[in-house]
């Protein structure tokens, strides 16, 4: 049996077959108390976004009347804006040794200003308050995560990233459940329900003054030309890896396409959120064991699967047009997100020097993010152009180029055992 079939053998028997209480409970014996709070204000927060996230799509093309390329550019400016700032966020915090206030003021700006979406009028002002959510998701990412790289070793940061995605996945799971209920059984309108979501957004944020970050002194800053010369001591594997990130990102367009594709293959309004949470619940249950999965045979052969399963799931999307199986291939691909999610950032935590982690996190958080505007502009212009099934089948050569690169590459670290 080769290799690459190996690992994927071992990956699912790991995620199906180790779901035993005691089994469960000794894995998180490791996770440290930091780790176990950004977690919650994640779930928390993920509540609240998610739950906007699942109806934002049909909120914007039925009560506003925007078509898939006002879509593909509101998510591509989004997510370009918050990738923006992650460079200069890791940047700062690595130079000010503090992670805590810019993951407050970030986590702040969100938590206010997402949910006045419910008060928009047309696309554009959705495209502002979008804009404004994802500067506060720019600003707390990065040092959220090199905190979490912080208290954790080589042993147990896939397991640690994995948990913090799982619970950031329990919320996208309840946030659109709560949305799905509420527009099924109590009447409340999709306004509506926007704005409710300010609530579990500032439970995310009391939940922050919790943590407790050891002072330390603030590095002494170097005037000249320190930009490039942090850059440079990033390595060579560090930027082979955001390279091939790149390509694959170009093919990664924002998930609200698919919910789209499945409104339009027969799914009713009212199931489109419930089918988002599921989804959410499937990334709940592979991030952590995906997570911890890499810790045992390596980042790269985990990546290198939810790639390839990436891939299979876009060219499904663009074949299948069977209601029930379309479904259920939306409801697999929570598989990928588990497997890569905590795999990256450990991957990156892991090729980065310690004094560097918060600016590693930036450049990553950079390629993922910068390129989602071409990726979901490009999406949005081939589905308006030559459909959806076309548009998919692109996402999906990307997806493939950047596996075949990544299997050829040489793997940049021993696993911990």
């Amino acid at each position: 049996m080769g290799q690459p079939q190996s690992n994927f053998l071992r990956l699912f028997n790991f995620i199906f077959f180790s779901l035993r209480y005691n089994q469960t409970m000794k894995l998180f014996q490791n996770i440290p108390k930091t780790v176990l709070i950004l977690g919650a204000a994640s779930l928390f927060t993920d509540i609240s976004s998610e739950g906007i996230y699942s109806i934002l799509p049909l909120f914007l093309t039925q009560v506003l009347g925007a078509g898939p390329l006002a879509l593909g550019i509101i998510e591509g400016i989004a997510e370009t804006t918050a990738s923006l700032l992650k460079v200069f966020s890791g940047i700062w915090t690595d130079r000010a040794k503090r992670r805590k206030p810019l993951v407050l003021w970030g986590y702040g700006i969100s938590s206010f200003l997402r949910p006045l979406i419910g008060l928009a009028q047309s696309w554009p002002a959705v495209l502002v308050l979008r804009f404004m959510d994802r500067v506060g998701k720019g600003i707390r990412s990065s040092p959220r995560d090199a905190m979490i790289a912080d208290v954790t070793t080589s042993s147990n940061r896939g397991a640690s990233f994995g948990l913090h995605s799982a619970m950031d996945n329990a919320g996208a799971l309840v946030g659109p459940l709560l949305a799905s209920a509420l527009l099924s059984f109590t009447g409340i309108g999709l306004r509506d329900i926007i704005l409710l979501s300010a609530i579990p957004s500032l439970i995310a944020w009391l939940t922050l003054l919790a943590i407790k970050e050891k002072k330390s002194a603030p590095k002494k800053i170097v005037k000249a030309s320190h930009f490039m010369r942090d850059w440079g001591k990033l390595g060579a594997g560090f930027k082979l890896l955001l390279g091939i990130l790149l390509i694959f990102t170009l093919g990664n367009s924002t998930d609200a396409f698919l919910l789209i594709r499945l409104h339009q293959l027969g799914i009713p309004l009212a199931l489109v959120p419930l089918l988002w949470g599921l989804h959410s619940g499937v990334r709940m249950v592979s991030a952590f064991y995906g997570g911890k999965l890499s810790d045992r045979i390596g980042r790269k052969a985990v990546i290198l699967s939810g790639w390839i399963f990436y891939a299979l799931i876009y060219l499904s999307f663009a074949l299948v047009a069977q209601t029930a199986l379309v479904v259920a291939i939306f409801l697999a691909y929570g598989i990928f997100y588990g497997l890569c999610e905590p795999s990256e950032k450990a991957f990156v935590a892991d090729l980065a020097p310690q004094a560097l982690r918060g600016t590693a996190f930036g450049y990553y958080n950079l390629v993922v993010g910068l390129f989602a505007l071409p990726a979901s502009v490009l999406f949005g212009w081939v589905g308006q152009t030559w459909g959806y099934p076309a548009a998919f089948t692109v996402g999906a050569c990307f997806a493939g180029l950047a596996s075949a690169l990544l299997f050829f590459v040489r793997p940049l670290y021993k696993p911990s055992r």
